[in-house]
């Protein structure tokens, strides 16, 4: 990732969530993805899919979006405790991290509501945040899904899959787009 970024930042983690919903108070998270980045490029990243609570279901459409089942979050998930430490280990200690994500506001409640019962909210008091939508709103007319930025920047190599890890990192290769866009 080639960016003036790395003036100020040691370290990007780009991140996304899927959801069994749009309610943060109300809604799980289904699947959490991330990818770190250094100036050299990738250096780690997180994809799992994380166990409905006892009693959720998964809506049908949230299925069809993602592709995600209930068999596979109750076979391949893992508990909510795993998936706040690996996130947290993730996002490293340091003062010079940018957290980012395409529709951070969305992506940053969830991630908030997530954290609080394990008591690790305050590792989102480190990091700096970057919202990529709202770079692309100011760069570019609507449509705005991640979808409709990957087509207008011709970012053949982004796929954005209502898949955690692959919205993630179609995030990272847009942001660096746009950085270039100056």
């Amino acid at each position: 990732m080639e960016t003036g970024l790395w003036k100020q930042f040691d370290r990007i983690v780009v991140f996304d969530t899927e959801t069994t919903g749009i309610e943060f108070g109300r809604d799980e998270i289904i699947e959490r993805g991330a990818a770190a980045f250094s100036a050299e490029g990738e250096t780690d990243c997180m994809d799992l899919l994380l166990r409905l609570s006892p009693g959720r279901t998964l809506p049908p459409f949230i299925t069809q979006l993602t592709g995600i089942t209930e068999e596979q979050l109750e076979q391949e998930g893992v508990e909510k405790a795993d998936a706040c430490e690996a996130f947290c280990n993730l996002l490293g200690g340091g003062e010079r991290t940018l957290l980012a994500a395409y529709n951070a506001q969305f992506d940053l409640n969830f991630l908030y509501h997530f954290l609080r019962p394990f008591d690790l909210v305050g590792v989102l008091r480190r990091p700096r945040f970057l919202d990529a939508l709202t770079v692309y709103r100011d760069r570019r007319d609507y449509p705005h899904k991640l979808c409709n930025a990957i087509e207008a920047y011709g970012l053949q190599n982004a796929v954005n899959s209502h898949r955690a890890v692959d919205d993630a990192r179609a995030a990272a290769v847009l942001l660096e787009a746009m950085a270039a866009e100056r």
